[in-house]
């Protein structure tokens, strides 16, 4: 099936464009959210995914995450600078880069739950219970999940 035609299609009037408006939205939002972590919406992914163990390298960061090794790096490095994770080389093989929370990293990781459930329930409150569920559920349809 197909839902769009070149003679159909809008710049504006899409589903990837409208996607990409609601991430800037959740972004932006969750950036403000975070202001008094001193973290972005950015950074908590990567404080989440390792506090979770989801992720102990950038690349596994960098896969999981769906960002670039420069961004990865830069991330990082300012994680790193503010003392939230700290990285060393693998004894076994120099290449990788093993990551590990600080403490800070983990005060400010199990902090979060504080803020993002605010941030999100208030982008959510004209939704119902039912209509929240189906879009976790188109979405995870659109995503391929």
């Amino acid at each position: 099936m197909h839902h769009y035609t070149s003679a159909s299609f809008s710049a504006v009037q899409n589903i990837g464009h409208q996607l990409a408006r609601a991430g800037n939205l959740v972004t932006a939002e969750m950036d403000l959210a975070l202001k008094d972590l001193r973290i972005t919406s950015r950074q908590l992914g990567i404080l989440l995914a390792m506090q979770h163990r989801s992720a102990a390298t950038p690349v596994e960061l960098a896969k999981m995450l769906s960002i670039d090794a420069g961004l990865m790096t830069r991330m990082l490095d300012k994680l790193e600078a503010n003392d939230l994770l700290k990285r060393s080389r693998s004894t076994c093989d120099r290449r990788r880069v093993n990551l590990v929370l600080t403490e800070r990293g983990h005060e400010v990781a199990a902090a979060v739950p504080e803020y993002a459930p605010k941030m999100l329930n208030g982008r959510l409150k004209r939704f119902t219970n039912a209509e929240f569920e189906e879009l976790g559920r188109l979405l995870q349809k659109f995503i391929g999940e």
